[in-house]
């Protein structure tokens, strides 16, 4: 690479993936932005240009990328081994500060990505109930499961409460598994939580679902239907645990689910994910307990590995600090406030929906409620403002701004200063 420019080697690479990656991707982003580093709340390309971060590696980096303190957590333990699949201290020390933040949490089982979290969740509560449906969201995601991947994105609206495939290769048969309902209509949930109780193992739903917040009330009477029909209701926090607050959205909208799934922040940028709930329901995870026909099989090379747990447990004291969340909902107070005036300055339809520490535009001037209202946004005029602001060097997802501790008032500054000229050119 000697004597190549910063452009010429970053395009030989996008080059290489390209012939080696299905799309020229790891499935997750767009070809073209291929990330050499990161340092706090910004990263860079192999390209050399330099971003504003609101990706955060979709997610785990809320404290900032490399930060000295995690960083110098996982290279101890690194020196010391990076797996053993027996237990190991940092892992039951994770474990134990988990129970400690999380209402619901009496015990733990770790696993390595969100999405097996959701799944055990889920096999957990058929476990429990010996029921076999699931209830979930329109519109919400649980991971890549055959159960998970249905009525996620619907190109065209299903009737509910039938499901909806979102990818090929899923079996037919478990669509019938599958109950889905319309997010923030606890009437059309009350009333399919009756109908199927006797067939139903859980509800799973994001408490705040992508972007959109819970409406008032939402919660507490999903919390109460369940417990009434003796349904266990599951959170998937995996977004949204130690985000909103350190004791996830659970601890922020003052309502406790049964059973809780934990990933991105509590692995501090390492794979690592987890189950947490009601000990009589987590004992499933435990021969000893329930018996082998009860017993629920779980297995995983790198769970609660130590370099995960030592990078969670540095992170999560971070979070724990006096001003950090305070600090947090600031930045992304500020930013929410400053883009809806920037977008309505200029005339353009659009709402801006989310919580401070995760939110998006949708262009559209219907009001945000679930995943249906998504739909009536200009998606078009969504996908041009994205593309005009990685341009100038903002990153983040097609759907979502994440919000860290180590976002700067400089970044911020630059960040509405990149708004401000895309917005300008949007108009045109």
């Amino acid at each position: 690479m000697d004597g190549q420019s910063e452009t010429d080697i970053g395009q030989a690479i996008v080059d290489k993936a390209s012939r080696v990656l299905p799309g020229g991707t790891f499935g997750n982003f767009a070809a073209e932005v291929v990330i050499r580093e990161g340092k706090a709340g910004r990263v860079w390309g192999e390209n050399g240009k330099e971003y504003i971060d609101y990706l955060l590696g979709s997610g785990p980096m809320l404290v900032g990328h490399a930060h000295p303190e995690v960083t110098e957590a996982a290279q101890a333990q690194i020196a010391r081994g990076t797996t053993f699949f027996a237990n190991n201290r940092l892992g039951i020390e994770l474990a134990e500060a988990i129970v400690e933040a999380v209402p619901c949490a009496e015990q733990v089982r770790f696993v390595s990505s969100g999405t097996e979290a959701d799944l055990y969740a889920m096999r957990a509560a058929r476990a429990f109930t010996r029921r076999d449906k699931i209830l979930k969201f329109e519109g919400g995601y649980h991971g890549m499961s055959d159960y998970s991947l249905m009525s996620l994105a619907p190109k065209r609206s299903g009737n509910f409460p039938l499901a909806v495939p979102d990818s090929a290769g899923i079996p037919r048969s478990v669509r019938d598994d599958m109950i889905i309902a319309p997010f923030n209509d606890d009437d059309v949930v009350a009333g399919l939580v009756k109908e199927h109780r006797h067939e139903l193992a859980g509800v799973i739903v994001e408490p705040f679902q992508r972007i959109i917040p819970p409406a008032p009330g939402f919660l507490e009477k999903l919390r109460r239907i369940t417990a009434e029909n003796g349904v266990p209701l599951i959170f998937d926090e995996v977004v949204t645990g130690f985000r909103l607050a350190y004791g996830g959205a659970q601890e922020y909208y003052g309502v406790v689910p049964d059973l809780c799934t934990l990933g991105k922040v509590i692995g501090g940028g390492f794979p690592l994910a987890a189950i947490v709930g009601r000990e009589e329901i987590m004992a499933h995870f435990d021969k000893a307990k329930v018996g082998d026909e009860n017993f629920l099989v779980q297995i995983g090379t790198l769970s609660g590995n130590p370099v995960a747990a030592a990078a969670g447990l540095a992170t999560m004291a971070i979070l724990k600090r006096p001003g950090a969340y305070e600090r947090i909902h600031a930045t992304g107070r500020e930013l929410m406030r400053t883009l809806g005036d920037l977008l309505k300055r200029a005339g353009i339809a659009a709402q801006v929906t989310g919580e401070p520490p995760l939110f998006d535009v949708v262009f559209t001037d219907e009001p945000i409620r679930d995943y249906r209202s998504t739909l009536t946004g200009d998606a078009g005029m969504a996908r041009r403002f994205n593309a005009l602001l990685r341009e100038r060097g903002i990153l983040k997802g097609e759907q979502k701004y994440y919000i860290s501790l180590a976002h700067t008032d400089a970044d911020i500054k630059d960040t509405i200063a990149i708004w401000q000229d895309a917005i300008a050119e949007l108009k045109q």
